[in-house]
């Protein structure tokens, strides 16, 4: 049976396909800023007037922003992260915490039966780093392994959902951290955490992570 025509709309669709998968893979980060709309319609194999439709309705989710006479950024890789972003821009710290609690224990539970020899290198790398900030008084080093440790973690679950609603509370989680002197002292249950992983012990890594979230400063 031969194929119907493509219509615009269906154009469309085929651009914003092309665009999350840059965005799903990495390519398109997070802050930068996309390619101008010649290169991308021709990168895509459409027309300008079908890149800027594409842009617009990526634009209405929160997954870019056009910023008028600098370009059009990535505001979130996935529209679940950028829904996420747009819930916590006013949230209250206690109820980030809360929001925590759900998904990092759950996400600690299930990295003790999934995580990869890669995994525990990249954890016990990020608190090798977070020690050496604090060493040294490093704040922004600190917060980025801080932060970094916690993304791992859930990461380690292997499961992308999680991974996506996580990454939506990151840019809320690393302003939260604005005395990383209240935290610094948490060292110890980072590691209780990454061992109970490390052993395959869900129970423990589950326990753990709880106990963290519990010291976390409020």
């Amino acid at each position: 049976m031969p194929l119907a025509p493509a219509t615009p709309a269906s154009l469309v669709d085929q651009a914003i396909n092309g665009m999350r998968a840059l965005l799903t893979s990495g390519e398109w980060a997070v802050g930068t800023r996309i390619p101008p709309e010649p290169e991308l319609a021709a990168a895509l194999g459409v027309s300008r007037n079908t890149v800027r439709e594409a842009v617009k309705a990526l634009a209405h989710v929160g997954v870019l922003e056009v910023r008028r006479g600098d370009g059009t950024y990535v505001a979130a890789t996935t529209e679940v992260q950028a829904l996420m972003r747009r819930q916590c821009e006013t949230v209250d710290i206690a109820h980030l915490l809360e929001v925590r609690h759900a998904i990092e224990v759950q996400a600690a539970t299930l990295a003790a039966g999934r995580r990869t020899a890669a995994d525990l290198a990249a954890l016990d790398a990020t608190l090798e780093r977070r020690r050496a900030a604090v060493d040294v008084h490093d704040v922004a080093g600190f917060v980025d392994a801080d932060v970094e440790f916690h993304v791992g973690v859930v990461a380690a679950a292997h499961n992308p959902l999680l991974s996506q609603l996580y990454d939506g509370l990151v840019e809320t989680l690393r302003a939260s951290i604005n005395d990383p002197a209240e935290h610094d002292d948490l060292g110890p249950e980072h590691d209780t955490v990454l061992e109970a992983i490390r052993r395959g012990d869900a129970a423990g890594a589950a326990q753990a992570s709880a106990d963290l979230l519990d010291h976390v400063p409020r």
